[in-house]
């Protein structure tokens, strides 16, 4: 693997893998977060409607540019983060990357475009909205994060959407798309140097010298709210609730690994996590069940979220909190520590084989740390933590008296 900074200051990585298939994603740290004075929701309206033109190519054309090779054009958008990725054949690599620069570079927002986006876009908030599970969870979100950046709506609301126009998003990727904020990141059976040249060609056509305007995120400390215990009568056909803290921030590297540990052990996607095996599989009060951990900037957020009866809710409640004090008060033994290791490294070696998986991968490290971690490295911080840390996390992000809830009825 190459890595490197253009002159511009784009980052940049470009992998060899053993593959027919090419993998290149564009990442810009641009999300919710980084909406300031903008209208909520102009990151995620900007990634639907960056597809509708730029000064060369009519969105016809963007559309039909890929299908014509048979390959695919996706984005995405976080709270730190808009990505533009495609998968191509190999021999393909150059003009999928050169559409994802020039995607970023010359937007043209047009009008007409626009206004049947936001149409799109509305409907894909009201959607969202009659999905109780991700809408309750993204409320408890905004309510941990209230006052920070972090606890801004990633889709906005209806209104917000409707007044955004052309203008303002032209405004928005001009001030927000530059070299320095953008990492390109390639997986390819290609030699690496030849990406190398062929990345750093690419770059100097699009942004020519170096950028004048530079936009630095602003980093604001986390000011810890009072916790919150709310219920929302929603009269659903089913309770959906949601219980957690603040959790070790992205550049907490032992305290992130300890806790990703402990959400992959209460309630991670295999079926053996304990909140599963003990609220589904022996008792079925629950729908479903699950913890996640994500991670960002000042903070990560670590939640369990549980879908159930309403009659089942408090029995649910109280076998989450005793799960979770059974965390607390003993350490795990060597063999279910070893076990759990295990298991994480696994899933970590199956999601680093599919070579969009990593691509993705490599472009969230280069822009949040400026390098990529080898996978020698994660595995090497992940058997380094300890019983003990685990716990410790378990006793910090769960304490009774800071964990917040949200339960829709």
């Amino acid at each position: 693997m190459i890595i490197g900074t253009t002159e511009q200051g784009l980052k940049y990585a470009v992998r060899r893998s053993g593959n027919a298939v090419g993998y290149c994603s564009l990442t810009i740290k641009c999300g919710t977060r980084d909406e300031g004075d903008f209208h909520s929701g102009i990151a995620h309206f900007t990634e639907h409607t960056i597809f509708k033109g730029t000064e060369h190519k009519s969105s016809r054309v963007i559309s039909g540019y890929l299908d014509k090779l048979g390959g695919e054009l996706n984005a995405f958008t976080t709270k730190e983060e808009i990505v533009i990725h495609s998968t191509v054949l190999k021999e393909d690599l150059g003009k999928a990357a050169s559409l994802l620069l020039e995607l970023a570079t010359c937007p043209t927002f047009p009008e007409e475009e626009i206004s049947v986006e936001k149409g799109v876009v509305i409907d894909e908030i009201k959607s969202y909205k009659d999905s109780p599970a991700d809408d309750v969870y993204d409320q408890f979100e905004e309510n941990l994060f209230t006052g920070h950046p972090l606890g801004r709506s990633i889709l906005g609301t209806p209104a917000s959407v409707r007044k955004i126009s052309g203008k303002e998003l032209r405004k928005f990727t001009e001030e927000r798309f530059i070299p320095e904020n953008m990492a390109l990141t390639i997986v390819a059976d290609i030699d690496e140097r030849k990406l190398e040249e062929n990345v750093r060609k690419l770059v100097g056509k699009f942004f020519g010298g170096s950028n004048a305007a530079v936009y630095e995120r602003t980093v604001q400390p986390i000011r810890l709210p009072q916790p919150f215990n709310r219920m929302v009568e929603k009269r659903n056909h089913e309770v959906n609730a949601v219980l957690g803290n603040f959790a070790p921030s992205l550049y907490d590297s032992e305290g992130r690994f300890a806790s990703i540990l402990l959400s992959n052990i209460i309630g991670g996607p295999a079926s053996n996590s304990l909140l599963n095996s003990l609220l589904r599989e022996r008792n079925g009060w629950v729908y479903g069940v699950e913890s996640s951990y994500s991670q960002y900037t000042e903070s990560g957020i670590m939640t369990i979220s549980l879908g159930c009866e309403r009659g089942n809710l408090e029995k649910c409640l109280d076998a989450v909190w005793k799960v979770i004090r059974k965390m607390q008060d003993e350490e795990l033994s060597p063999s279910r520590l070893k076990a759990a290791k295990k298991q994480l490294l696994g899933q970590l070696a199956i999601s680093s084989d599919n070579g969009e998986t990593q691509c993705l991968s490599m472009g969230k490290s280069l822009i949040s740390y400026g390098k990529i971690f080898t996978d020698k490295q994660n595995r090497e911080a992940i058997e380094a933590v300890t019983s003990e840390a685990i716990r410790d996390a378990a006793v910090r992000i769960f304490s009774p008296e800071r964990t917040s809830s949200l339960i829709f009825l």
